[in-house]
Protein backbone atom coordinates (compact mmCIF):
# COMPACT_ATOMS: atom_id res chain seq x y z
CA UNK A 1 0.00 0.00 0.00
CA UNK A 2 1.40 3.46 -0.84
CA UNK A 3 2.66 5.43 2.14
CA UNK A 4 0.17 8.21 1.48
CA UNK A 5 -2.77 5.86 1.88
CA UNK A 6 -1.30 4.32 5.01
CA UNK A 7 -0.97 7.80 6.51
CA UNK A 8 -4.58 8.79 5.90
CA UNK A 9 -4.52 10.60 2.59
CA UNK A 10 -8.04 9.70 1.48
CA UNK A 11 -9.52 8.57 4.77
CA UNK A 12 -8.69 8.50 8.45
CA UNK A 13 -6.53 5.57 9.49
CA UNK A 14 -7.93 5.18 13.00
CA UNK A 15 -10.31 2.23 13.06
CA UNK A 16 -13.91 2.51 14.14
CA UNK A 17 -13.17 0.28 17.12
CA UNK A 18 -10.30 2.54 18.20
CA UNK A 19 -12.48 5.63 17.90
CA UNK A 20 -15.16 4.01 20.04
CA UNK A 21 -12.57 3.04 22.63
CA UNK A 22 -11.26 6.61 22.65
CA UNK A 23 -14.78 7.96 23.16
CA UNK A 24 -15.40 5.66 26.11
CA UNK A 25 -12.01 6.51 27.59
CA UNK A 26 -12.78 10.19 27.22
CA UNK A 27 -16.15 9.84 28.91
CA UNK A 28 -14.46 8.17 31.88
CA UNK A 29 -11.52 10.57 32.04
CA UNK A 30 -12.99 13.31 34.21
CA UNK A 31 -12.32 15.79 31.38
CA UNK A 32 -15.28 16.97 29.39
CA UNK A 33 -15.39 15.78 25.79
CA UNK A 34 -16.23 18.65 23.42
CA UNK A 35 -18.08 17.65 20.25
CA UNK A 36 -18.87 20.50 17.86
CA UNK A 37 -21.37 19.72 15.14
CA UNK A 38 -20.06 19.12 11.63
CA UNK A 39 -22.42 19.82 8.75
CA UNK A 40 -20.05 18.21 6.26
CA UNK A 41 -16.79 16.24 6.23
CA UNK A 42 -14.63 19.33 5.69
CA UNK A 43 -15.94 20.87 8.91
CA UNK A 44 -15.10 17.60 10.71
CA UNK A 45 -11.55 17.90 9.37
CA UNK A 46 -11.30 21.40 10.83
CA UNK A 47 -12.72 20.25 14.18
CA UNK A 48 -9.93 17.68 14.40
CA UNK A 49 -7.25 20.19 13.37
CA UNK A 50 -8.35 22.57 16.13
CA UNK A 51 -7.94 19.99 18.88
CA UNK A 52 -11.46 18.98 19.90
CA UNK A 53 -12.16 15.56 21.37
CA UNK A 54 -14.94 14.47 19.06
CA UNK A 55 -17.41 15.37 16.32
CA UNK A 56 -21.20 15.50 16.46
CA UNK A 57 -23.70 15.03 13.64
CA UNK A 58 -27.02 16.73 14.36
CA UNK A 59 -30.30 15.45 12.98
CA UNK A 60 -31.56 19.04 12.87
CA UNK A 61 -28.59 19.97 10.68
CA UNK A 62 -29.05 17.01 8.33
CA UNK A 63 -32.67 18.15 7.95
CA UNK A 64 -31.73 21.79 7.46
CA UNK A 65 -29.20 20.92 4.76
CA UNK A 66 -32.09 19.37 2.85
CA UNK A 67 -34.18 22.53 3.46
CA UNK A 68 -36.49 20.55 5.77
CA UNK A 69 -37.61 21.28 9.34
CA UNK A 70 -36.48 18.98 12.13
CA UNK A 71 -39.74 17.04 12.44
CA UNK A 72 -38.69 13.52 11.53
CA UNK A 73 -38.73 13.89 7.74
CA UNK A 74 -35.22 12.59 7.09
CA UNK A 75 -34.71 8.91 6.48
CA UNK A 76 -32.37 6.42 8.10
CA UNK A 77 -30.50 6.10 4.80
CA UNK A 78 -29.86 9.86 4.58
CA UNK A 79 -28.63 10.10 8.16
CA UNK A 80 -26.40 7.02 7.92
CA UNK A 81 -24.79 8.24 4.72
CA UNK A 82 -23.98 11.66 6.15
CA UNK A 83 -22.54 9.96 9.23
CA UNK A 84 -20.44 7.65 7.07
CA UNK A 85 -19.03 10.59 5.08
CA UNK A 86 -18.02 12.43 8.23
CA UNK A 87 -16.64 9.42 10.12
CA UNK A 88 -14.52 8.51 7.10
CA UNK A 89 -12.40 11.66 7.20
CA UNK A 90 -11.66 12.08 10.90
CA UNK A 91 -9.67 10.18 13.49
CA UNK A 92 -12.00 11.56 16.17
CA UNK A 93 -15.00 9.64 17.48
CA UNK A 94 -18.26 10.75 15.87
CA UNK A 95 -21.56 10.76 17.78
CA UNK A 96 -24.68 10.95 15.63
CA UNK A 97 -28.29 11.89 16.28
CA UNK A 98 -30.54 8.93 15.46
CA UNK A 99 -33.81 10.71 16.37
CA UNK A 100 -36.34 8.15 17.68
CA UNK A 101 -34.54 5.22 16.07
CA UNK A 102 -36.57 5.72 12.88
CA UNK A 103 -39.58 3.74 13.95
CA UNK A 104 -40.45 0.86 16.24
CA UNK A 105 -37.93 -1.03 18.43
CA UNK A 106 -36.95 -3.28 15.53
CA UNK A 107 -36.15 -0.16 13.49
CA UNK A 108 -33.98 1.13 16.33
CA UNK A 109 -32.08 -2.15 16.25
CA UNK A 110 -31.45 -1.85 12.52
CA UNK A 111 -30.40 1.76 12.99
CA UNK A 112 -27.63 0.69 15.35
CA UNK A 113 -26.32 -1.98 12.98
CA UNK A 114 -26.14 0.47 10.06
CA UNK A 115 -24.46 3.18 12.12
CA UNK A 116 -21.91 0.67 13.36
CA UNK A 117 -21.20 -0.38 9.77
CA UNK A 118 -20.77 3.31 8.84
CA UNK A 119 -17.97 3.75 11.38
CA UNK A 120 -19.76 5.90 13.94
CA UNK A 121 -18.62 5.84 17.58
CA UNK A 122 -22.11 6.12 18.98
CA UNK A 123 -25.63 7.44 18.56
CA UNK A 124 -28.40 8.86 20.66
CA UNK A 125 -32.01 7.75 20.54
CA UNK A 126 -34.77 9.86 22.07
CA UNK A 127 -38.07 9.22 23.79
CA UNK A 128 -40.26 11.52 21.73
CA UNK A 129 -43.33 10.35 19.90
CA UNK A 130 -42.54 9.62 16.26
CA UNK A 131 -42.46 11.84 14.21
CA UNK A 132 -40.43 14.01 16.55
CA UNK A 133 -39.96 17.76 16.95
CA UNK A 134 -36.93 19.91 17.67
CA UNK A 135 -36.00 19.46 21.33
CA UNK A 136 -36.14 23.19 22.06
CA UNK A 137 -39.64 23.75 20.65
CA UNK A 138 -42.87 23.55 22.59
CA UNK A 139 -45.59 21.05 21.78
CA UNK A 140 -43.44 17.92 22.08
CA UNK A 141 -44.81 14.60 23.28
CA UNK A 142 -42.91 11.69 24.79
CA UNK A 143 -43.71 8.01 24.65
CA UNK A 144 -44.42 6.01 27.82
CA UNK A 145 -41.28 4.95 29.69
CA UNK A 146 -41.82 1.29 28.85
CA UNK A 147 -41.92 2.08 25.12
CA UNK A 148 -38.60 3.89 25.30
CA UNK A 149 -37.09 1.08 27.34
CA UNK A 150 -38.06 -1.33 24.54
CA UNK A 151 -36.40 0.97 21.99
CA UNK A 152 -33.21 1.00 24.00
CA UNK A 153 -33.17 -2.72 24.71
CA UNK A 154 -33.60 -3.40 21.00
CA UNK A 155 -30.76 -1.02 20.18
CA UNK A 156 -28.47 -2.54 22.78
CA UNK A 157 -29.27 -6.09 21.68
CA UNK A 158 -28.37 -5.23 18.07
CA UNK A 159 -24.95 -3.83 18.98
CA UNK A 160 -22.13 -6.07 17.79
CA UNK A 161 -19.18 -3.95 18.92
CA UNK A 162 -19.54 -3.43 22.69
CA UNK A 163 -17.55 -0.22 22.29
CA UNK A 164 -20.34 1.46 20.31
CA UNK A 165 -21.92 4.02 22.65
CA UNK A 166 -25.69 4.07 22.92
CA UNK A 167 -26.94 7.33 24.40
CA UNK A 168 -30.50 7.79 25.62
CA UNK A 169 -32.02 11.23 25.19
CA UNK A 170 -35.09 12.34 27.09
CA UNK A 171 -37.29 15.28 26.17
CA UNK A 172 -39.41 14.86 29.29
CA UNK A 173 -37.98 17.93 31.07
CA UNK A 174 -40.23 20.19 29.03
CA UNK A 175 -43.33 18.00 29.16
CA UNK A 176 -43.31 16.22 32.52
CA UNK A 177 -40.82 18.17 34.62
CA UNK A 178 -37.32 17.62 35.92
CA UNK A 179 -38.11 14.92 38.49
CA UNK A 180 -39.97 12.84 35.94
CA UNK A 181 -37.08 13.21 33.51
CA UNK A 182 -34.70 11.95 36.19
CA UNK A 183 -36.91 8.92 36.84
CA UNK A 184 -37.02 8.21 33.13
CA UNK A 185 -33.28 8.24 32.56
CA UNK A 186 -32.68 5.93 35.52
CA UNK A 187 -34.89 3.41 33.73
CA UNK A 188 -33.00 4.09 30.49
CA UNK A 189 -29.67 3.44 32.18
CA UNK A 190 -31.05 0.18 33.56
CA UNK A 191 -32.04 -0.74 29.99
CA UNK A 192 -28.40 -0.46 28.92
CA UNK A 193 -27.83 3.17 27.91
CA UNK A 194 -24.14 4.10 28.23
CA UNK A 195 -24.69 7.87 28.18
CA UNK A 196 -27.64 10.09 29.09
CA UNK A 197 -28.69 13.27 27.27
CA UNK A 198 -31.41 15.38 28.86
CA UNK A 199 -32.72 17.98 26.47
CA UNK A 200 -33.58 21.58 27.39
CA UNK A 201 -32.27 21.83 30.95
CA UNK A 202 -32.61 25.47 31.95
CA UNK A 203 -29.72 26.54 34.17
CA UNK A 204 -26.75 25.34 36.26
CA UNK A 205 -29.03 24.32 39.12
CA UNK A 206 -30.94 21.92 36.89
CA UNK A 207 -27.75 20.52 35.39
CA UNK A 208 -26.41 20.00 38.92
CA UNK A 209 -29.60 18.33 40.15
CA UNK A 210 -29.46 15.91 37.25
CA UNK A 211 -25.83 15.07 37.91
CA UNK A 212 -26.52 14.40 41.59
CA UNK A 213 -29.35 12.01 40.75
CA UNK A 214 -27.80 9.95 37.93
CA UNK A 215 -24.72 7.71 38.10
CA UNK A 216 -24.01 7.20 34.39
CA UNK A 217 -22.09 9.61 32.11
CA UNK A 218 -24.03 12.71 31.09
CA UNK A 219 -24.06 14.77 27.91
CA UNK A 220 -25.02 18.47 27.79
CA UNK A 221 -26.47 20.26 24.77
CA UNK A 222 -25.24 23.83 24.33
CA UNK A 223 -27.37 24.88 21.39
CA UNK A 224 -27.95 28.55 20.70
CA UNK A 225 -31.32 30.33 20.92
CA UNK A 226 -32.90 27.49 22.87
CA UNK A 227 -34.14 26.88 26.38
CA UNK A 228 -30.77 26.17 28.03
CA UNK A 229 -28.43 28.80 29.43
CA UNK A 230 -25.16 28.64 27.48
CA UNK A 231 -22.57 27.30 29.93
CA UNK A 232 -18.85 27.02 29.29
CA UNK A 233 -17.18 23.66 28.90
CA UNK A 234 -15.26 24.34 32.11
CA UNK A 235 -18.49 25.01 34.03
CA UNK A 236 -20.07 21.84 32.71
CA UNK A 237 -16.97 19.87 33.63
CA UNK A 238 -17.09 21.28 37.15
CA UNK A 239 -20.74 20.25 37.33
CA UNK A 240 -19.64 16.70 36.54
CA UNK A 241 -20.73 16.43 32.90
CA UNK A 242 -18.80 14.10 30.65
CA UNK A 243 -19.53 15.50 27.19
CA UNK A 244 -20.97 18.58 25.52
CA UNK A 245 -22.29 19.06 22.01
CA UNK A 246 -22.57 22.27 19.98
CA UNK A 247 -24.94 20.83 17.40
CA UNK A 248 -25.88 23.68 15.06
CA UNK A 249 -23.16 26.25 15.80
CA UNK A 250 -21.08 25.75 12.68
CA UNK A 251 -24.11 25.72 10.37
CA UNK A 252 -25.45 28.92 11.93
CA UNK A 253 -22.09 30.63 11.54
CA UNK A 254 -21.80 29.52 7.93
CA UNK A 255 -25.35 30.39 6.92
CA UNK A 256 -25.11 33.85 8.47
CA UNK A 257 -21.93 34.51 6.50
CA UNK A 258 -23.44 33.10 3.30
CA UNK A 259 -26.57 35.21 3.62
CA UNK A 260 -24.57 38.38 4.22
CA UNK A 261 -22.28 37.60 1.29
CA UNK A 262 -25.12 36.90 -1.12
CA UNK A 263 -26.83 40.12 -0.06
CA UNK A 264 -23.59 42.00 -0.78
CA UNK A 265 -23.33 40.50 -4.27
CA UNK A 266 -27.02 41.15 -4.94
CA UNK A 267 -26.62 44.75 -3.88
CA UNK A 268 -23.26 45.66 -5.41
CA UNK A 269 -22.81 43.20 -8.24
CA UNK A 270 -19.43 41.99 -6.97
CA UNK A 271 -17.87 39.99 -4.15
CA UNK A 272 -14.74 42.16 -4.05
CA UNK A 273 -15.74 43.73 -0.74
CA UNK A 274 -16.05 40.32 0.88
CA UNK A 275 -12.55 38.94 0.34
CA UNK A 276 -11.34 39.69 3.87
CA UNK A 277 -14.29 37.65 5.21
CA UNK A 278 -13.50 34.55 3.15
CA UNK A 279 -11.33 31.54 3.86
CA UNK A 280 -8.36 31.90 1.57
CA UNK A 281 -7.78 29.38 -1.19
CA UNK A 282 -4.43 28.48 0.41
CA UNK A 283 -6.10 27.57 3.72
CA UNK A 284 -8.70 25.44 1.97
CA UNK A 285 -5.96 23.60 0.08
CA UNK A 286 -4.13 23.05 3.36
CA UNK A 287 -7.22 21.45 4.91
CA UNK A 288 -7.68 19.29 1.83
CA UNK A 289 -4.03 18.15 1.82
CA UNK A 290 -3.63 19.10 -1.83
CA UNK A 291 0.15 18.91 -1.69
CA UNK A 292 0.09 15.32 -0.42
CA UNK A 293 -2.26 14.37 -3.26
CA UNK A 294 0.23 15.98 -5.63
CA UNK A 295 3.02 13.87 -4.15
CA UNK A 296 0.85 10.76 -4.42
CA UNK A 297 0.36 11.07 -8.15
CA UNK A 298 2.05 13.99 -9.83
CA UNK A 299 0.92 12.64 -13.17
CA UNK A 300 -2.68 13.49 -12.26
CA UNK A 301 -2.33 16.38 -9.82
CA UNK A 302 0.07 18.75 -11.52
CA UNK A 303 -0.85 22.13 -10.09
CA UNK A 304 1.08 24.70 -8.08
CA UNK A 305 -0.44 26.22 -4.96
CA UNK A 306 -1.03 29.94 -5.39
CA UNK A 307 -0.91 32.45 -2.58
Amino acid sequence: MPDQLRSGLMAATTTAAAKRAAFRTGLASGRIQRLPGAFNPLVATLIQRLGFEGVYVSGAVVSAELALPDIGLTTLTEVVERGRQIARVTDLPVLIDADTGFGEPMNAARTVTLLEDAGLAGCHIEDQVNPKRCGHLDGKAVVPVDDMVRRLRAAVSARRDPGFVICARTDARGTEGLDAAIDRVKAYADAGADLIFTEALADPAEFAKFRAAVDVPLLANMTEFGKSELLSARTLEELGYNAVIYPVTTLRLAMHAVEQGLAEIAGTGTQSGLLDRMQHRARLYELLDYERYNDFDSGIFTFTLSE
